[in-house]
């Protein structure tokens, strides 16, 4: 692997960590700073929503800037945007923390990929990306776990402290092995992201992705909460407990991407949107014993990202037939989706937790996946009756992560 790959996998493996660390500090932010379990649910919503609207706005803004000196900007705003984390005073700093790493975070992705494939060469390209991705995942296996354990144990502030250290090694490593020179292809203007947004057969793929999300977010932003408050695990496991969720995922993204091969995405998006809705139903039952608990976390964890494949190569294929001169921008908005998705359900599910109570979260959550499922099998009834047109040439690859 090219250490400049390398220190891209360090950022997105910070990113990612700092992105979902949050939903095992809730209850211990909560507590310290004295605000409600839905205010601190809402250091979610804000770190999405700073995501969303990051990624289109600044990509298209900072679209002259040279691809090494924006990539060690926005680590260097990350890293910021932590240490601003960790020196809080209150829950009023923290939430302008959150946004700004969030933002940060938004145009990482958006630029990434092309940095990736710019330092291989070309028949290397696909590899390049998903090895940058994987930071993601390993981020959930194992950052996020190991910062919930060191929140836990040395307080909320140490974790950002921790996470603002990778983003200087991942800063220090650009540095060092990311060339200068790097060519890359005008990012879409905000004109051409608007022009996207106005086919509805893409808007439906959006809907699919923010409504499946959403519905995930309405209980997994209170896991933490649950596994203290309902279930009777002491603070201390609740680490493990996300170790085991991330692992799920793991494997669960790899089972996603091989059906969603296999069978095509809509077929793939409808069984895992079914069995995440199953899921979410059974949670509500099976929160209050331990072991039970467990077993559907890590059910819900094979299932929750297991349909980021089938999404994204159902936007690219959408695309290629609706909006085939920007393909690259229908896929990046396909992202701010999935983080407009994120932002809502976790203030939706505050919401629930503040006016009917925190065991409601997962059949809500449930009801909102089967919106999901009803789009999916709406969007699939819509291509049976206009056939796409057969092509010599499929651009059907995705980009796993977010």
């Amino acid at each position: 692997m090219p250490l400049a790959l390398l220190a891209l996998t360090i950022s997105a493996f910070a990113i990612g960590t700092t992105e979902f660390v949050i939903v095992g500090l809730i209850p211990t932010i909560a507590a310290d700073l004295g605000v409600s379990l839905p205010s601190a649910g809402l250091l979610v919503s804000l770190y999405a929503l700073g995501v969303a609207i990051g990624a289109p706005l600044l990509t298209a803004l900072t679209a002259k800037l040279p691809r090494k000196t924006l990539l060690i900007s926005l680590m260097a705003l990350f890293t910021v945007g932590n240490l601003l984390a960790w020196l809080s005073p209150g829950y009023e700093t923290l939430i302008a923390a959150r946004i700004l790493t969030g933002l940060a975070h938004g145009v990482f992705f958006s630029i990434g990929s092309t940095i990736a494939t710019g330092l291989v060469p070309k028949e290397e390209a696909a590899s390049a990306i998903a090895t940058m991705f994987s930071g993601l995942t390993v981020a959930l296996v194992t950052g996020v776990p190991l910062g919930t354990f060191i929140g836990q144990h040395f307080g909320w502030r140490a974790t950002f402290l921790a996470v603002a250290a990778l983003g200087v090694i991942a800063i220090v490593g650009s540095l060092l092995f990311v060339p200068r020179k790097l060519a890359h292809s005008q990012p879409a203007s905000l004109l051409q992201q608007v022009a996207v947004l106005k086919q509805p057969r893409l808007l439906l793929v959006y809907a699919m992705t923010a409504v499946g999300y959403g519905g995930t977010f309405v209980a997994f932003t209170y896991l933490a909460p649950m596994l203290q408050q309902i279930t009777g695990f002491q603070a201390s496991a609740v680490g493990g407990v996300m170790l085991a969720y991330g692992v799920s995922v793991a494997v669960g993204n790899i089972w996603g991407g091989r059906l969603a091969d296999r069978k095509g995405p809509i077929p793939a998006l409808k069984l895992i949107f079914a069995l995440l809705a199953l899921v979410l139903l059974v949670l509500t039952f099976t929160a209050s014993n331990q072991w039970l608990m467990v077993l559907t976390v890590l059910a819900w964890g094979a299932v929750a990202f297991g349909n980021v494949a089938g999404l994204q190569v159902y936007v690219v294929q959408q695309a290629e037939r609706f909006a085939p001169q920007a393909i690259d921008v229908a896929s990046g908005l396909n992202i701010a989706a999935f983080n407009l998705g994120i932002a809502l359900g976790a203030w939706g599910g505050g919401m629930i937790v503040d006016d009917i109570g925190l065991q409601h979260t997962p059949w809500i959550g449930a009801l909102v996946v089967l919106g999901a499922l009803g789009l999916t099998a709406l969007s699939g009834r819509f291509d049976a009756r206009d056939p796409a047109p057969q092509r010599t040439h499929s651009r059907t690859g995705y980009v796993g992560g977010h």
